[in-house]
């Protein structure tokens, strides 16, 4: 941004308040008003009582909001796991059919998730999964893990081969290629799929609510019922609340990675002056 002119500048900020920051005002008014009725521009009167519900009420907002974080962060691990691998495969290897794996391994991005979902319930009630977060982690894969394994795969279609090579021909062995050569590249990728994996699956209503039955509350579980007719004031908190926690956790990832490129740094620098 330092070598963009002043005016460039003042428009990219106006676009980021116009599309991003704006949108917020309504629901902040919302949260704390008082009978705001059309076509009123702003409220009539203030009050904190929706507030006051969704953290101190009865509606154990903090408690949903750490069952869908617990569930979105092992769900996100769970599929760097399986996608690392897959990505490998997928990017680096003419395999037999790939076109077939690779329809059904993104087939959820374009198939809407009551068709998956249902079916995921019926052998879920068999197996005694539905009703607990375990069930409720398995189901979230489905939604969530072509995003990452795409992610990574452009991330292994840059890595040039040649670099794990040199590693071997020095003497490094298969975990010392993958993370110090193969990690660092993919990093970038890995995380712009997490962000994605985190978002989806703290946004899931339809797929926690059939499959949790309405035993595993997740902060869009209390929401849902608000939006769809109940108090606006009350779903504008819990809203701003699902937009603070998504974006809290999206910051949290951001700066572990970059924490963990400048520890990579420090540490590359101090081998260079030995």
């Amino acid at each position: 941004m330092k070598g963009f002119p002043r005016f460039i500048k003042a428009f990219l900020f106006l676009f980021l308040f116009v599309f991003i920051v704006f949108p917020f005002i309504p629901l902040v008014l919302s949260s704390v008003s008082f009978g705001w009725q059309w076509p009123n521009v702003l409220p009539e009167s203030f009050s904190l009582s929706s507030w006051e519900y969704v953290l101190f009420g009865s509606s154990d907002a903090l408690r949903a909001i750490g069952v869908s974080l617990l569930i979105a962060l092992i769900v996100t691990a769970v599929n760097v796991v399986l996608a690392v691998p897959a990505a490998n495969a997928l990017a680096r290897y003419q395999i037999k059919g790939k076109w077939l794996v690779e329809a059904i391994l993104f087939a959820p991005i374009v198939i809407p998730p009551f068709v998956a979902v249902m079916g995921i319930h019926l052998t879920f009630l068999r197996i005694g999964l539905t009703e607990t977060i375990l069930g409720v982690v398995l189901a979230h894969i489905s939604p969530t893990l072509p995003y990452v394994v795409r992610s990574v795969i452009i991330s292994y279609n840059t890595l040039s081969t040649d670099w794990e090579d040199q590693a071997r021909m020095l003497g490094a062995g298969a975990f010392s290629r993958f993370y110090h050569v193969v990690l660092p590249h993919l990093l970038p990728g890995i995380a712009a799929g997490a962000s994605l994996s985190i978002l989806i699956s703290l946004s899931q209503y339809l797929i926690t609510f059939i499959i949790g039955s309405g035993r595993v509350v997740t902060l869009p579980i209390l929401l849902f019922p608000f939006i769809s007719g109940g108090d606006p004031a009350i779903a504008s908190a819990y809203s701003l609340l699902f937009a603070a926690m998504a974006i809290g956790t999206l910051m949290g990832l951001d700066f572990a990675l970059k924490r963990y490129y400048r520890n990579k740094k420090t540490a590359a620098g101090k081998t260079v002056e030995e």
